[in-house]
């Protein structure tokens, strides 16, 4: 079944968004394989250029290195998984504050509720 998309980011940005987060829950683990750039063009049902966009980013992050005509894998440096997670957390963070915020919850609000849900 194809991937669905949204209209308000680019989807090669969107693609590299789900490998990360695919990586950084386990699911693509260090050292490991991932898909083929036609696996996932398939998979996701877009054009195998706009998957290869995304590895393009993928490798500038330093997530996911190329190893010539055998593939594409997971980084073994667990340093840079671990900086990509902490940066992912972060700007996760800064969303929701800004979101509640703009509900108008005060500090104290957002902390009592982050607590009640971490129970």
């Amino acid at each position: 079944m194809a991937w669905s998309f949204t209209s308000d980011k680019l989807i090669y940005l969107q693609i590299a968004e789900r490998i990360t987060l695919s990586v950084l829950s386990g699911e693509y683990k260090s050292g490991e394989q991932i898909p083929s750039v036609r696996q996932l063009a398939i998979e996701a049902a877009v054009n195998p250029n706009t998957v290869q966009h995304a590895f393009s980013e993928l490798e500038k992050e330093g997530l996911i290195v190329s190893k010539g005509t055998i593939g594409r894998y997971v980084t073994d440096n667990t340093d840079i998984i671990e900086s990509c997670r902490k940066k992912t957390a972060e700007q996760t963070i800064k969303s929701f504050v800004k979101s509640t915020r703009n509900l108008g919850l005060s500090n104290d609000e957002i902390i009592t509720m982050l607590r009640e849900e971490l129970t």
